[in-house]
C-alpha cells in the first residue's frame, strides 16, 4: 500500500464538479533535494540574514513535509530582488546548472534557474504595503540589542578571534538539521510500518474468517461427494444387473466370462494387425517404385564409355612409362656430368684459393710499401718545407740588410768557384730527387708539387747566389748552428736590444747642460706625489673602515628587521588560516637569495594554506593571496608601526569565513593602529566602531559625507572603555620616547 496526499473530495467526481485537474503525489516516491544541499544553503542563509529557505517559512505536518519539498526545492525567499540577483547571479560562475538556485523576493519577483525574471510588485503596490510600526521595530532592535550581548559574552568565553565558537555552532546547526531530516524519514518510515501493521493484522483477521468459512465448506462438500459416490456406485450396479440380464445367454454359449476383457484384447490385437498391415503396403511400395527407377536405368551405354576410358589410360600409361625410361637414361648421363663438374669446380675451388693467397701476400706487400713510401713523401714533404721556410728567412735576412745597407763580409774567388761546384751538385741531387719523385707522384700532393717548382723561382736563385757570397767563417760556432724556433727569438731580441742600447748610446753621447735641475725638479715632484699617496692611502684605509662599519650596521638592521618579519609573519598567517578543522593552520615564511649581503639582492615569499602542498604564489587562489598578503603587512606593519591603515576593498576575493578572520584580527590589534577599511561586506560594518558614507547631494550637484558611530550601540563599550581609564596612569610613567600613541579601533567607509 502506498501512502499518498489525503484529497477530500465530494461525493461526485471530479469531471462532474468541473474543479480541473489533480496530481497525486506519492510520498514514498517523491524526488526531494538532497539534505546536504539543503543544509548547505540553510547554513549560509543563516550566516547572510538576507534571505531563507522556502520550505522554512512554510507550515506544514510533518508526514506531508517531503510533498512540500519536492513542489519548492531548494528555492530561496529573498528580502529585496538586489539580494535576490546577488545570491542567483553572484555565484552563477563557479556552480552547475543544477546547484543554481530559484529566488523568490517578498514583493512577489521571480528568478528561475536559468536567470529569467518574472512577477513583482509596483509601486504603487509597494505604497499600498502595510508598514512595520515602530513598536515593533523598537523591540525587534532591542531583541537584536540582547543577542549581541549574549554573542560578545560567548566570544569573550571561548576566546576573541578564535572563530572556534561559530565554527561549532555551525556544526551543530548541521547536526540539528541532519538530527531533523532523520527523525523526518524515521517518522515516515514508521507511519508507513505501522499502517502496514494494521493492513496485515485486518488481512490476517479477514484470512482467518475465509479459513473457517472454507473448513465449514470443504464439510459440507465432502458430505455430498459421499452421496454421490453412493449414487453413481448404485448406477453402476444398476448397469451391470442390466448387462449381465442381456448378454449371459451370450456367454454360455462362446464360454466367454467377461465380455468387456474380450472386447478389450479383440480390440488391441486388431490395433496391431491394421497397423503392421499398414507398414507393411508402404515398405512393398517403396520397394516397387525402387525396382522400377533401376529398370529404367542404361548400364550398355556406361559399360562402353567406362571400357574407352579404360584403353586408353593403358596407352598413355605405356608411353609414360617409355617416357620414363627416357628421362631415368637422361638422368644418369646428367648425374655423371655432375660428378665430373663438381670435380673440377673442387679442384678450380683448390685453385682459387691458392691464388687469394698469393693475392693477399703482394696486397700486403703492397701495403707496406705504400706506407713506407707515404711516410717517405711526408718526410720529403717536411724537409721542403723547412728549407723553403729557411730560404724566406735568407731572403728577408738579405733584403733588411740592403734596405738597412749592412756591409755582409764576402768569400774569395777561390771559395766562389767551390760553392759553385757545391749548387751544380745539389742541382744534380735536386735533379735526382726530382725523377724520384716522379716515380711516386701518385702519393704526393698537389702542395709538394708546388714546392718542388719554387726551386727554380728567379729571386729563390737570386738569393741563393747572393748568400754564396757571404763569409759566415767570422761568426761564432753556436751562431752557426741550427737553432729551434724558440732560442732563436730570444738570440734575435737579444741583438735588437744590444742594437737599441747601441743606438741610445750614440744619442746619448751629446752631454745636456741643465740634467742636475732636471734632476732636482723631478725629485720634488717625487716627494710630493709620495706624500699625496701616503696621505691618499691613509684616507683610503679610514673609508675603507668606515664602510665596512656601515656594511656591519646595515647588514645587522636588515637581518634584525627581516628576523622579527618572518617571526611575526608566521605567527600572524598561523592565527589567520587556523580554524575547528584545521586547528595548526597553515605556514607561511620568507627566504632571502644573497644571504650575505642581504639587501643587494631580493627575497621570496612563500605561503602554504592548510592541507595543501608547497607551489608558487602564482598557483594560489585569489582568497588565499589575499590573506598571505595581509599576513605580511601586519608582520611588516610589527616591525615599524604606522599611525593607520587604508585597505580599499581587501575583502574582495574572501569568503565570510576569512573575512571574520580579518575582522578578528583588526578588532584585536585596534589599540595599536586605526584601520579605515573600504568594504562592501556587512560582516565589516557589522564589527566596525564608525561608519562613513559618501554619497551624491543632488541638491548641490556634489558628494556628501554620511557618517554614524556605532560604538553607542555597543553595550560592552563602556566597560571596555573604563578598563582602559583604569590602565592609562600606568602607561603615563612609561618615557615619552616609548610610550604608543592612543589609537582608535576599526573605521569601514562604505563608498
Amino acid at each position: 500500500m502506498i501512502p499518498f496526499c489525503p484529497i477530500i473530495l465530494p461525493n461526485k467526481s471530479i469531471t462532474d464538479q468541473r474543479i480541473g485537474t489533480a496530481t497525486f503525489l506519492p510520498l514514498d516516491s517523491l524526488q526531494v533535494p538532497s539534505p546536504e544541499s539543503t543544509e548547505r544553503i540553510r547554513a549560509m542563509a543563516e550566516n547572510d540574514k538576507r534571505y531563507r529557505l522556502a520550505a522554512d517559512v512554510i507550515r506544514v505536518n510533518d508526514e506531508y513535509r517531503r510533498a512540500v519539498l519536492y513542489a519548492v526545492g531548494n528555492t530561496v525567499v529573498c528580502d529585496s530582488l538586489d539580494v535576490a540577483r546577488e545570491v542567483c547571479f553572484a555565484r552563477r560562475g563557479n556552480v552547475s546548472v543544477e546547484d543554481r538556485l530559484k529566488a523568490v523576493t517578498l514583493a512577489g519577483a521571480v528568478i528561475s534557474k536559468a536567470g529569467t525574471m518574472t512577477g513583482g510588485v509596483t509601486k504603487d503596490d509597494s505604497n499600498r504595503a502595510g508598514r512595520w510600526s515602530e513598536q515593533k521595530l523598537e523591540e525587534l532592535r532591542n531583541q537584536k540589542e540582547a543577542l549581541e550581548v549574549e554573542k560578545a559574552d560567548l566570544d569573550s568565553k571561548v576566546g576573541r578571534g578564535s572563530g572556534g565558537h561559530i565554527a561549532k555552532a555551525e556544526d551543530l546547526r548541521n547536526n540539528i538539521g541532519n538530527l531533523r531530516n532523520k527523525e523526518q524519514y524515521i517518522k515516515s518510515d514508521l507511519e508507513y510500518s505501522k499502517k502496514r501493521l494494521k493492513e496485515q493484522v485486518a488481512l490476517s483477521k479477514s484470512s482467518q474468517q475465509m479459513f473457517s468459512k472454507l473448513q465449514k465448506k470443504e464439510a459440507e462438500c465432502e458430505e455430498a461427494m459421499k452421496h454421490a459416490t453412493a449414487e453413481v456406485e448404485k448406477h453402476r450396479q444398476m448397469v451391470r444387473d442390466e448387462e449381465e440380464k442381456y448378454f449371459a445367454p451370450f456367454r454360455e454359449e462362446t464360454g466367454i466370462r467377461d465380455f468387456r476383457a474380450y472386447d478389450e484384447a479383440i480390440g488391441k490385437a486388431r490395433e496391431e494387425f491394421v497397423k503392421r498391415r499398414t507398414e507393411i503396403r508402404e515398405h512393398l511400395a517403396k520397394l516397387t517404385a525402387r525396382k522400377k527407377y533401376e529398370n529404367e536405368k542404361d548400364f550398355d551405354d556406361k559399360l562402353s564409355k567406362a571400357t574407352k576410358k579404360k584403353i586408353t589410360h593403358e596407352s598413355e600409361l605405356e608411353s609414360a612409362e617409355e617416357a620414363e625410361r627416357k628421362l631415368m637414361a637422361r638422368v644418369s648421363e646428367a648425374k655423371a656430368k655432375l660428378a665430373d663438374a663438381e670435380a673440377e669446380l673442387k679442384q678450380a675451388t683448390e685453385d682459387e684459393v691458392a691464388v687469394e693467397e698469393l693475392v693477399r701476400a703482394a696486397r700486403n706487400v703492397l701495403k707496406e710499401v705504400e706506407e713506407d713510401c707515404s711516410k717517405a713523401m711526408k718526410a720529403l714533404n717536411n724537409e721542403e718545407s723547412d728549407l723553403m721556410v729557411l730560404r724566406q728567412k735568407l731572403h728577408e735576412t738579405l733584403q733588411k740588410a740592403r734596405v738597412d745597407e749592412v756591409e755582409l763580409p764576402l768569400i774569395s774567388e777561390e771559395d766562389t768557384n767551390t760553392n759553385k761546384d757545391f749548387e751544380a751538385e745539389e742541382s744534380q741531387m735536386s735533379s735526382s730527387a726530382r725523377s724520384s719523385k716522379r716515380l711516386l707522384s701518385q702519393h704526393a700532393t698537389q702542395e709538394s708539387l708546388t714546392h718542388f717548382s719554387q726551386r727554380e723561382d728567379s729571386k729563390v736563385a737570386k738569393d741563393r747566389k747572393d748568400a754564396g757570397k757571404v763569409d759566415f767563417s767570422t761568426m761564432d760556432e753556436e751562431l752557426r748552428k741550427s737553432l729551434p724556433a724558440a732560442e732563436e727569438d730570444k738570440l734575435r731580441k737579444k741583438f735588437e736590444s744590444k742594437i737599441a742600447k747601441l743606438s741610445a748610446e750614440i744619442e746619448g753621447i751629446a752631454p745636456n747642460m741643465k740634467a742636475a735641475e732636471a734632476f732636482d725638479t723631478m725629485t720634488e715632484r717625487v716627494k710630493e706625489t709620495m706624500d699625496d699617496f701616503n696621505t691618499a692611502k691613509e684616507e683610503g684605509r679610514k673609508a675603507n673602515d668606515a664602510f665596512n662599519k656601515i656594511r656591519k650596521a646595515r647588514s645587522h638592521m636588515f637581518n634584525a628587521a627581516f628576523k622579527q618579519i618572518d617571526d611575526a609573519l608566521k605567527v600572524i598567517y598561523t592565527d589567520m588560516t587556523k580554524s575547528s578543522k584545521h586547528p595548526l593552520g597553515g605556514n607561511a615564511y620568507l627566504s632571502l637569495d644573497d644571504s650575505d649581503e642581504p639587501y643587494r639582492g631580493g627575497m621570496k615569499f612563500n605561503a602554504m594554506p592548510p592541507m595543501k602542498r608547497f607551489r608558487d604564489m602564482d598557483q594560489l587562489s585569489g582568497g588565499e593571496k589575499t590573506v598571505a598578503a595581509l599576513s605580511l603587512l601586519f608582520a611588516i606593519h610589527s616591525f615599524r608601526p604606522a599611525p593607520f591603515f587604508i585597505m580599499d576593498e581587501v575583502d574582495a576575493a574572501l569568503d565570510n569565513v576569512n573575512v571574520l578572520k580579518v575582522c578578528n584580527y583588526i578588532r584585536q590589534r585596534s589599540n595599536d593602529f586605526q584601520c579605515i577599511v573600504i568594504s562592501l561586506k556587512d560582516m565589516f560594518y557589522e564589527r566596525s566602531e564608525s561608519l562613513v558614507g559618501i554619497c551624491r547631494d543632488v541638491s548641490s550637484s556634489s558628494s556628501r559625507t554620511l557618517t554614524l558611530d556605532l560604538t553607542k550601540f555597543d553595550r560592552n563599550h563602556h566597560s571596555e572603555s573604563e578598563l582602559k581609564t583604569e590602565k592609562r596612569p600606568r602607561r603615563e610613567i612609561v618615557p615619552k620616547e616609548a610610550e604608543k600613541p592612543k589609537r582608535r579601533r576599526t573605521t569601514v567607509e562604505a563608498v
